[in-house]
């Protein structure tokens, strides 16, 4: 009883691993990076922690959106690696580090304790190319010490061309990544 049982079962296993195969994976995970050239980083101040910025809802998923005749696509085949507020935040951290040489500038959930001096938060309305091929990125932001005193809010609307000579999700995450290095920018520039 015991030799049929066991004889069953492994006939049950074999049958299935000939019937199961391994489904190919084919999609691209796209990974936001920054693009400000890399230096060594050695003051440590200013401390700012990167809020993860909020993002219209609709962006807020694994799968990248095309939007065409008015209508929201997802791609099945081209996802993000992250999620896209962590990419945009670790961008931005990365990006203000280099352009400031500034070794204390990380997404918020970095910081173990709350040695920051500043918050900068961002609100993204518009992160996406328009019928002209060009990547819309399109909000405010605010650096706002953790002192409590009240900062005023910046508008951005940067455009971006998406380059016509990579694959289409490719070239937008690239003009996505020039994008976000501008805003970085003019987030030094105008603190």
């Amino acid at each position: 009883m015991k030799h049929s049982s066991l004889s069953a079962f492994a006939v049950m296993v074999l049958t299935a691993c000939s019937t199961f195969k391994p489904v190919k994976d084919s999609a691209i995970r796209h990974l936001l990076e920054p693009l400000v050239p890399e230096r060594v980083l050695t003051a440590s101040s200013p401390a700012i922690a990167i809020n993860r910025p909020s993002i219209p809802s609709y962006l807020d998923r694994m799968q990248l959106i095309m939007r065409k005749d008015g209508q929201l696509m997802l791609s099945q085949h081209d996802l993000w690696a992250e999620s896209l507020d962590v990419g945009i935040s670790r961008v931005l951290a990365s990006n203000l580090s280099r352009l400031t040489g500034c070794m204390n500038i990380q997404p918020v959930e970095s910081f173990s304790t709350l040695d920051y001096t500043h918050l900068l938060e961002v609100r993204i309305t518009q992160f996406e190319p328009d019928t002209a091929n060009q990547m819309i990125l399109q909000g405010i932001w605010k650096l706002q010490p953790v002192t409590g005193e009240e900062t005023r809010s910046h508008f951005f609307r940067l455009i971006v061309p998406i380059s016509i000579f990579q694959p289409s999700m490719t070239a937008r995450v690239s003009a996505m990544n020039q994008a976000l290095e501008a805003l970085s920018r003019q987030i030094v520039n105008q603190r």
